[in-house]
């Protein structure tokens, strides 16, 4: 069980909830602090103007609101604001959501009555998550539209998830034994000016990222095996005198994969042999296409971003991202824009700009084994049948193709893609619930062209017969994944192999298996 408010949520305590689902409890001294916040706002705002307490919201804050439509204010800001449109967030993405606000509300800042951290744990851990649309969030002011539904839910009201249906909340609340929540203070506004969308989203993109990268890492191994390449250009020798953190973790990850490979040759051994020197045309080529050679120094910058872009991320969903702060320790509210998203947005463009290059990578690395001109080793589409009456893995390039080319078209920033809206108040925004959506969307589609590379990596290997000199980590994911998508030579549909083992590739990890071997 993991334990919020304790100390810093960190990534691997954000996966176990999200992915294994495992329960979550409430720190008791945190819980302690949640309710001395609150107390200490009850008591500041009895004869101060606070934003959003006594006032209207946003470009509305010049009106002052009676004190007995205090409670009202909070319904009437939730209510208005559940206005999101397009495809509903799948549920795990919005138990993220859930578990992100929560880890900002444990920050005792927020002035929140107990009541709402408690009713949120109890959501998360019978997986019962809001129906949240994908449009809506400006990602200022919070994700404002996003965490509207989350409101909406809280007070009983709209459409919830569970065990795979969507049921009304009061009808699964009553018959659950769940309490709605009822408005204390704050709380309409404390639960919507966060940045808790997005961050959510994004925690979850960069864990998928991580394990991508582990896959690129793997496949490119493995595309560098089958062509018999050279084993300089990941070698330490080569990379140690480039002074970036990334090219040489890849190049140690290579080298961990391949340490035992009987395909990859040694230069010295096979070029640096004075007998080469009486040939005017070399058959060997003296240098891989940049595909192969330059996996380091491809996949480097990518290891780079998917760090900074975690440590940001745990930044914020460590912090506290609403307005006003409440202080209970220095006894002031504090006004200020804690809730905007650039953060999160900036990360989020440069993550899905990175695994677009991942996409591209793999691409052409599945080009060149493709194309039997480049390679000078595999038949067309290694087409493992009769050329000219069957195709090989034809068919299932077009599909990458297709899918690499949306990434890159989705992959202009949104963080640089600010619409001034809300009369002009909201003058700069982030777009960085956009941001972590079209992130998400990149990294599905990079899933199922690495899908495509595997399955033709698999192909190529059966074709020489070499499975006996692939590395040890090599020939583990071969047999893993030829259980599930066996070698073909007639022609048969490929989408439910595609689908098979893309899920292998999600569900399995990489690294796990590099460190075993």
């Amino acid at each position: 069980m993991v334990n919020i408010g304790q100390s810093q949520l960190r990534t691997e305590d954000f996966a176990r909830i999200i992915y294994a689902q495992e329960e979550l409890s409430l720190n008791e001294a945190a819980l302690g602090q949640v309710s001395a916040n609150y107390k200490f706002l009850k008591q500041f705002a009895a004869n101060k103007l606070i934003y959003g307490i006594n006032t209207g919201f946003g470009p509305m804050a010049q009106y002052k609101v009676s004190d007995e439509n205090l409670l009202q204010l909070q319904y009437n800001l939730i209510r208005s604001h559940s206005s999101g449109s397009g495809n509903l967030i799948p549920p795990h993405l919005v138990r993220a959501l859930m578990v992100a606000r929560l880890n900002s509300f444990m920050q005792a800042r927020s002035g929140v009555h107990p009541e709402l951290v408690e009713l949120l744990a109890t959501l998360i851990n019978k997986n019962i998550t809001p129906c949240i649309y994908e449009h809506g969030g400006v990602g200022a002011s919070g994700d404002l539209v996003q965490l509207a539904h989350l409101g909406l839910a809280l007070i009983g009201e709209g459409e919830v998830h569970h065990e795979g249906k969507i049921h009304e909340a009061a009808e699964l609340y009553a018959s659950l034994g769940i309490k709605p929540l009822t408005i204390h203070a704050r709380e309409g506004l404390a639960v919507l000016n966060g940045t808790s969308a997005m961050t959510g989203i994004g925690m979850t993109n960069i864990i998928r990222a991580e394990k991508l990268l582990q896959w690129s890492v793997l496949l490119s191994a493995m595309v560098n095996e089958v062509v018999e390449a050279y084993d300089d250009h990941f070698s330490y020798e080569l990379n140690i005198v480039k002074l970036h953190r990334g090219q040489n973790e890849i190049g140690a990850q290579l080298r961990e994969v391949l340490k035992d490979s009987k395909l990859i040759r040694n230069r010295t051994e096979h070029l640096y042999n004075p007998d080469n020197l009486d040939q005017e045309v070399f058959e060997d080529k003296v240098q891989e296409y940049y595909s192969l050679r330059c996996v380091t120094q491809v996949l480097g910058p990518i290891y780079d971003t998917i760090r900074q872009a975690e440590e940001v991320l745990v930044n914020e969903l460590n912090s506290v991202n609403d307005n006003p702060v409440i202080d209970h320790d220095n006894q002031n509210v504090f006004h200020g824009g804690n809730f905007h998203g650039d953060y999160v947005s900036l990360e989020m463009d440069k993550l899905k700009i990175a695994i677009t290059k991942l996409s591209m990578l793999s691409e052409r690395q599945l080009n060149y084994l493709l194309n039997n001109k480049l390679n000078q080793k595999f038949p067309p589409f290694v087409n493992l049948g009769v050329l000219g009456l069957n195709f090989g893995m034809q068919g299932v390039q077009f599909t990458a193709v297709s899918t690499v080319a949306e990434n890159q078209s989705l992959s202009f920033p949104m963080y640089v893609h600010s619409i001034p809206n809300n009369n002009d108040n909201q003058d700069i925004v982030s777009m960085g619930c956009n941001a972590a959506l079209m992130t998400k969307k990149v990294i599905d589609n990079t899933f199922e062209v690495l899908t495509i590379q595997l399955m033709t990596i698999l192909q190529a290997i059966d074709y020489l017969g070499c499975q006996e000199k692939l590395s040890s980590v090599s020939a583990d994911v071969y047999q893993q994944v030829r259980a599930i998508f066996p070698k073909f030579v007639e022609d048969q549909p490929k989408y439910k192999d595609l689908k098979q083992v893309r899920a292998y590739l999600e569900q399995t990890d990489a690294l796990t298996s590099i460190q075993q071997n």
